[in-house]
């Protein structure tokens, strides 16, 4: 849980009043936050402040449409990522290598994540040289969709709003604000949610064959698919 104001109390974006691009959460953990929950307590004295908010997968589907080669860049390259802003802390992934922007399943090619904050991007000291100026020209096609208005959703919350989001998915931001500005939050991790979403899906499975399968085992269907 977190809980925090304009007032620089870390050295974090997050802690001042200044717009930020549209991002993950994280990229700087060997598995970043899954859920990130977000409430606005209090805004006062002053405007701005909209939540932005980005469909990664959409964005992500249009590269592989219309820039295959951007798209398998991205998905391959890896990028060193890093958490510094406090003295005492230094986090980074494993492998320090890092991961690419667009994740894949290795075996089937599906998109399980986007991870990506330009802020929390390390020396690129692993990229062969021939490649560096293509990572930069795709980061730019990247960026281009990433920020064009069809992929854009603005809104303001006020007070008491609570907005729970998909952090391998979905990236967030903020405009620029003044004033007394109060957020707190959570992360759930993506193991815990999906055991949870799992759990109750079962528990309220409609379906004939679960009607049908009377065999439990700890209050569990033995023809559960879900494990």
């Amino acid at each position: 849980f977190w809980d925090f104001t304009s007032d620089l109390a870390k050295g974090d974006t997050a802690y001042t009043t200044m717009a930020l691009a549209a991002h993950t959460d994280t990229t700087y953990f060997t598995d970043p936050c899954g859920l990130q929950i977000f409430h606005l307590l209090s805004h006062t004295d002053g405007t701005g402040g909209a939540s932005l908010l980005v469909d990664g997968f959409y964005v992500a589907s249009i590269l592989k449409e219309l820039h295959p080669d951007v798209y398998k860049l991205l998905s391959t390259i890896r990028v060193p990522t890093h958490a510094a802003g406090e003295p005492d802390s230094l986090y980074r992934p494993t492998p320090l290598a890092g991961y690419p922007i667009i994740n894949r399943d290795p075996v089937t090619g599906e998109l399980l994540l986007v991870r990506y904050n330009n802020d929390d991007r390390s020396v690129l000291n692993n990229i062969a040289a021939g490649d560096m100026e293509k990572w930069y020209d795709a980061l730019r096609v990247w960026n281009t969709f990433l920020t064009s208005p069809d992929s854009e959703y603005w809104v303001q919350l006020t007070p008491g709003t609570v907005v729970a989001i998909d952090n391998h998915r979905v990236l967030h931001g903020r405009s620029a604000f003044d004033g007394k500005r109060r957020m707190c939050g959570a992360y759930i991790g993506f193991d815990e949610y999906r055991s949870k979403l799992a759990v109750l899906s079962e528990k309220f499975r409609t379906d004939s064959v679960s009607n049908a399968a009377a065999q439990l085992v700890d209050g569990r269907s033995v023809w559960s698919t879900d494990f």
